[in-house]
């Protein structure tokens, strides 16, 4: 799972980093960046800073997009790893 922020539609509530700070980060500008392993990826930001997700923060991930009053938290899924069709 990956995640980013459209940082023109954040409201800069904060919710998401209420409910998953390691994702999540609230900058001096009043907006809303994704966190991957500690580090902010604010340049460029939006669709441009995609951020993995680790597993255990996948459902907080989720609540926070689900909560944010501004509609800006995009998650994307991995594909699947492809079956070869044996079983």
């Amino acid at each position: 799972m990956r995640v980013w922020i459209d940082q023109d539609l954040c409201t800069g509530d904060g919710l998401c980093v209420d409910h998953c700070p390691d994702s999540f980060v609230l900058l001096e500008d009043g907006i809303a960046y994704v966190v991957e392993q500690g580090v902010i990826l604010n340049s460029p930001g939006s669709s441009g800073s995609m951020a993995a997700v680790g597993e255990r923060n996948m459902q907080a991930v989720v609540q926070a997009a689900d909560v944010c009053p501004g509609e800006c938290i995009f998650i994307e899924l991995d594909d699947p790893v492809p079956s070869n069709g044996s079983a």
